[in-house]
């Protein structure tokens, strides 16, 4: 016969430290005498877990019981309770625009170049949308909000508008992922609003040969450390990475190199 309400109240103020089950997969679990928490031992989808039901005293036995029966209740309905009650949370907290885009770039550091430091991944995101809608709850976003945001720079700066649209897209998804009910296709339907994007490739002029010796002697002019950088890279046609992220003691030998 299954064991149910095996506790009091005055039981379970005097037992000690330890273990102590009420019945039905509900334990007292005390970490002193006068201070515990409640714990549901459940199975879902065939492995065992544990859900936290709060503290002892402050959660009462009774209390405990009936959390511990609206868990099983959703658990016979097919519902995982644990990551129900998390994502209910998430709700309640209302994850912002900004928070969303800040996990979605944590989650995604690893695969980004230097750990995304650079800036280059949120430089999109961080100028041309969370000043609008940072502060917005990501599952209110929409393609009307989304069209808002990007009109501005959809036709102006083509490449940046792709980009922010890609990283909302990720930042979308991820949210997805944590159980928030977002539109995923939200980037799709705001691209449709906005339609197809004008843009004229503009090519850099590069500098004719016969000129370089002269623009080399101007900056040997300038007592600028950008300077001494490009005067380094036309002598040794480096990459410009190399360059810029050289460390204090190779900028010295370099530094040496042309003086």
């Amino acid at each position: 016969m299954t064991v149910s309400n095996a506790l009091t109240q005055m039981k379970a103020k005097n037992l000690d430290k330890g273990k102590y089950a009420d019945g039905r997969g509900l334990w007292l679990v005390k970490s002193r005498k006068d201070a515990g928490k409640w714990i549901l031992r459940i199975v879902v989808d065939g492995k065992r877990r544990e859900m936290g039901l709060g503290s002892w005293p402050d959660v009462s036995i009774a209390e405990a019981r009936e959390s511990a029966s609206v868990a099983r209740k959703k658990l016979r309905q097919g519902t995982d309770p644990i990551q129900d009650r998390r994502t209910q949370r998430l709700r309640s907290n209302r994850l912002t625009v900004a928070d969303a885009v800040q996990g979605c770039f944590e989650a995604r550091q690893a695969e980004l170049k230097g750990d995304g430091n650079a800036g280059r991944w949120m430089s999109p995101l961080s100028v041309h949308v969370l000043p609008k809608i940072g502060n917005l709850a990501i599952e209110d976003v929409d393609q009307h909000e989304l069209k808002r945001v990007m009109e501005p720079i959809w036709h102006e700066k083509p490449d940046t508008a792709r980009k922010a649209m890609n990283r909302m897209n990720l930042t979308l998804k991820h949210a997805a992922a944590l159980g928030l009910e977002v539109d995923l296709q939200a980037v799709m339907k705001a691209q449709a609003l906005l339609g197809k994007r004008r843009h004229e490739v503009k090519h850099i002029p590069s500098l004719p040969h016969q000129d370089a010796p002269a623009f080399y002697n101007w900056l040997c002019e300038k007592p600028l450390v950008s300077a001494l950088a490009l005067r380094f890279l036309i002598l040794t046609v480096a990459r410009t990475s190399e360059v810029r992220f050289a460390t204090t003691a190779e900028a010295a030998s370099r530094r040496r190199c042309i003086a």
